[in-house]
């Protein structure tokens, strides 16, 4: 199983980055959190190693990159509560990544492939941990809808039904107003880089197209 490629590393916003230290981009995540580009710079960095050692872990490609994206997104929350400076002279964050890995690969259950809603070529871990804190933005009508149809697959007019059923008083028109409107809120509610480095990869699908998966869970679950 090959590694995947990372063609965020080259975007010019990132790749001067390189040149810092690891504390450099572990605070500059902390205190500007509208920006993405130290977080995605720290992936870059670590990204191959910690998909080669979760690759053996796995049956199939989806499962890793299951559980590539799972452990990105801890070490994402994780991040804000970290103190290099409090952890003494002898830190060193790739060993602290590596241990993230390890308690994925330990605590983790895999899903069955066919469960798994996640492809890592339509949404790299740094986009999807911003999609997510923006989906968290949008209100709670609009984030059903656009989740039930771009992460479930769900047709407009089986939304329509579950909604009617549970007393919301929606039309099949409305559905697409709602859509489009939460597709454009969610990506205004995205850092100004990570729009940048990301919406204009060439192979990277636009945050509407159904190849692109908000949820890395299995099943579908949106945690």
């Amino acid at each position: 199983m090959k590694l995947p490629d990372f063609p965020e590393a080259n975007h010019p916003l990132v790749l001067p980055l390189q040149n810092c230290s690891d504390q450099e981009l572990v605070q500059g995540f902390q205190h500007h959190a509208d920006e993405g580009k130290y977080f995605t710079a720290l992936f870059c960095r670590f990204g191959a190693m910690s998909y080669s050692l979760l690759r053996n872990m796995a049956r199939s490609p989806l499962q890793v990159d299951y559980l590539f994206a799972r452990v990105w997104r801890n070490i994402f929350y994780e991040l804000n509560h970290l103190v290099m400076e409090a952890a003494g002279p002898s830190f060193s964050l790739q060993a602290w990544i590596l241990n993230k890995v390890a308690a994925c690969i330990t605590d983790d259950q895999l899903p069955a492939i066919e469960t798994i809603q996640y492809t890592l070529s339509a949404a790299p871990p740094p986009l999807w941990c911003y999609v997510q804190i923006a989906l968290d933005q949008l209100p709670p009508l609009p984030r059903l809808i656009l989740v039930l149809s771009q992460t479930f697959q769900w047709q407009d007019h089986r939304i329509v039904a579950v909604l009617q059923a549970e007393g919301q008083n929606i039309t099949f028109n409305e559905i697409s107003q709602y859509l489009q409107e939460a597709y454009q809120a969610l990506q205004d509610s995205l850092p100004q880089d990570i729009q940048e480095i990301y919406l204009s990869l060439p192979s990277q699908p636009s945050l509407s197209s159904p190849e692109a998966k908000f949820c890395p869970g299995g099943a579908g679950e949106d945690e």
